[in-house]
């Protein structure tokens, strides 16, 4: 057998991002031990039921001591916090790195805290359901998905390759990028849509002309997709709206010009510009699904993942 990519990996936060990790390191045989730590005394005794670690703890400095590997899966609004608190148990040499959907303000909160000698990765794996908790990991949630670093002026090449080497077995598909523009991407491509959502859903439960029933009774028309991006963790897009708050306020304004525009094609009855828009935003489903991103299946492979075939 080869040798463990880290002696001991630390995973702060145990939540979907790390229990997928916990599932994913154990099968890649990536750690040769997986410290696991979280606030909350029901999760971790959860953590420990379901086998994901070798060892729990609910300080997260015991769970870092003597880890070459600290991977803090919190929301980001936390990140400043739990950067401190860790701070005096990191050992010379370590990477410590993060999974939050904003880096200007992790890296704002965390790197004061980052002593000498610790090679601070920031990272953010695209990837992610609408559940939560140590029950919804699964091993192959990074498969063929991006995992994007913003590496700070300075930082180690030997510490970044051996990092990206990490994600690389765990699945994923690695870039690199500046904080900022990362920032701007996700208010777009991810932000923004989970906002959208949110929106639609509570705009739908304050109907007064539409029951709640009816709601959920015609819901397969379009409404049922939209559910599941506003059932991801409130927690999680609290802090995204606070901490990303510059470029999803930019995409707002954006959204809700190319919003009006529509409004005005609908209401003049211009057929030709609703035609040109809904055949290019047609055009953006199929690259995304050229480019491995999703499946082209009836109903976006519910059915497949519903009512597998029996055999």
């Amino acid at each position: 057998m080869t040798s463990p990519m880290f002696e001991k990996i630390a995973l702060v936060g145990i939540g979907l991002i790390g229990s997928s990790l916990a599932r994913v390191i154990h099968r890649e045989c990536l750690a040769g031990h997986v410290a696991i730590s979280t606030r909350s005394e029901t999760t971790l005794a959860r953590a420990r039921e379901l086998g994901l670690g070798s060892s729990y703890a609910m300080d997260a400095k015991e769970a870092v001591g003597d880890a070459d590997l600290v991977i803090v899966s919190v929301p980001v609004g936390s990140s400043g916090e739990v950067a401190e608190e860790i701070a005096p148990a990191l050992k010379q040499g370590a990477i410590l790195t993060d999974v939050g959907s904003t880096k200007a303000s992790v890296i704002a909160q965390m790197q004061p805290h980052v002593p000498a000698g610790v090679h601070f990765i920031p990272g953010h794996p695209l990837a992610g359901t609408e559940k939560s908790g140590p029950d919804a990991g699964f091993a192959e949630l990074f498969e063929n998905r991006w995992c994007i670093f913003t590496p700070l002026p300075g930082t180690d090449p030997a510490a970044l390759k051996k990092l990206s080497e990490f994600w690389r077995r765990c699945g994923s598909n690695i870039d690199t990028m500046d904080p900022q523009h990362h920032d701007m991407t996700l208010a777009i491509v991810s932000h923004l849509p989970h906002i959208i959502a949110y929106n639609i859903v509570g705009t739908a439960d304050d109907l007064e002309s539409v029951t709640k029933s009816e709601v959920i009774k015609y819901s397969a028309s379009g409404f049922r997709d939209f559910t599941r991006l506003a059932a991801s963790d409130p927690t999680m897009w609290r802090d995204v709206c606070l901490h990303n708050k510059d470029a999803i306020l930019e995409m707002l304004a954006r959204f809700s010009e190319d919003l009006a525009s529509l409004q005005r094609a609908i209401r003049w009855g211009d057929g030709e510009k609703l035609f040109d828009l809904f055949t290019r935003t047609r055009a953006v489903r199929r690259s995304i699904i050229e480019a491995g991103q999703d499946i082209d299946v009836p109903d976006f492979g519910r059915q497949a993942v519903e009512h597998p075939a029996k055999g």
